[in-house]
């Protein structure tokens, strides 16, 4: 039979707080983080937004040499995990580090460190470039610099799926931990791609929003949705084996009850437009709880303000939750924080977290008009009421979906 996996710790850095305190009471509050670009010149650029971490300072979470070794992304989670870590209070010298593992993925990498050193390579020659560049730039750094800081000696994953990796990660992560090749796992995601090229690519992908005003530029489900706006950030969770986090006498926050995947096989950007691929991923992570479609009363659905992505999820909760659809709570936390990418499953996870926590649900920010092509609750209002199991759905480039269901630990 397979481990029970619990929710014992929990870091993130976002846009909207750096932190899960300052981050979760900023969602509570539909406190955006949108806002003109900042890390380089946008002239020329339809796109003059995003969703920047601000204030955000890598020698308040490791030494300058270290800093200087890694890359945002892979600064970014450490400074998630850092939080997680000192969150769950884990004693890395109390436990045998080969069974503390670590699942932390970047959907791209450290896209900063290719621009930087390809414009080294063109204009000082290849013996200019930065010997360190490919340490620096490949995306599972972010999994071995959190495993070199904090001594994580067990399992070491990357998953790379485009948008879900934060999902799938925490997901291989619960799965390391059900079949005993760990006790503790720490999981999450980490994206940092404001770069030129990013924004760029995305933009002609015709994926990013262009409205500059940053109460508008984000709405997912909207009727006036116009794409999605990149954010950065990371977040990471501790996740543990039942026995072994009530042995410590650690706090539980949440149990991870249910992880499902399945592949569109579709198209390499667009969801399947009959939301086939993602509603047998959430059938999938339902079943594997143990739950029924209707013990689900919220959704923190992968919601990124393209018109196909809003669409094709909607037809994909239709699908797996029947007419229970209509009684669903379903939201968007990018509405608030934007897209993070790789990190954006992570972060959700988090959320669901705490809406089980705090028995709230929050609003879908700038959800004023809606669409009647989709016509479910988006949540234009917050909901304080307990919620028992959530369900958090993520869709990468590719066809990949992954979800996750979070459900209330009871002693």
């Amino acid at each position: 039979m397979a481990r029970t996996v619990v929710v014992t710790g929990m870091g993130a850095i976002t846009p909207v707080g750096l932190n899960v305190g300052e981050f979760w009471d900023s969602v509570r509050q539909s406190k955006i983080g949108f806002g003109p670009i900042t890390s380089f010149d946008t002239t020329g650029y339809k796109c003059h937004i995003a969703a920047e971490v601000k204030g955000f300072d890598a020698k308040n979470y490791m030494d300058f040499k270290s800093a200087k070794r890694m890359e945002r992304f892979s600064q970014f989670a450490i400074a998630a995990a850092k939080e997680a870590i000192e969150d769950a209070g884990l004693d890395m010298e109390k436990e045998d580090p080969y069974r503390v593992g670590c699942s932390i993925g970047s959907g791209i990498g450290g896209l900063e460190a290719i621009e930087r050193e390809h414009k080294k390579l063109l204009q000082k020659g290849p013996a200019r470039v930065n010997p360190l560049l490919v340490p620096l730039m490949i995306s599972n750094m972010a999994a071995g610099n959190v495993s070199i800081a904090f001594g994580l000696k067990g399992k070491s994953l990357n998953a790379v799926t485009a948008c879900a990796t934060g999902t799938n990660c925490i997901g291989e992560a619960m799965r390391t931990i059900q079949y005993g090749d760990a006790d503790v796992m720490v999981a999450g995601g980490c994206e940092s791609s404001i770069t030129p090229i990013g924004i760029a690519g995305f933009t002609t992908l015709t994926a990013l929003s262009t409205v500059d005003d940053p109460a508008r530029c984000s709405l997912p489900f909207d009727k006036d949705r116009s794409g999605f706006v990149m954010g950065e950030g990371a977040g990471v969770v501790i996740l543990e084996e039942l026995e072994h986090a009530k042995k410590r006498g650690a706090h539980i926050y949440a149990k991870l009850a249910g992880y499902g995947c399945a592949s569109d096989a579709y198209h390499i950007t667009s969801p399947d437009r009959e939301g086939a691929g993602a509603a047998k991923s959430m059938e999938y992570a339902i079943a594997d709880a143990g739950l029924k479609p209707e013990d689900i009363t919220y959704v923190n659905a992968h919601g990124t303000a393209t018109h196909h992505n809003d669409l094709f999820e909607t037809k994909a909760i239709r699908l797996a939750f029947g007419s229970h659809a209509e009684k669903l709570r379903i939201n968007s936390t990018k509405s608030v924080i934007g897209h993070l990418l790789g990190a954006a499953g992570a972060v959700e996870f988090i959320v669901c977290v705490k809406a089980i926590e705090e028995s709230f649900i929050h609003a879908t920010a700038g959800y004023t008009t809606p669409d009647e092509e989709l016509g479910l609750n988006y949540c234009k209002e917050p909901y304080e009421e307990e919620v028992r199991h959530a369900l958090t759905d993520s869709l990468g480039f590719g066809g990949h979906n992954a979800s996750l269901v979070v459900s209330k630990y009871d002693l």
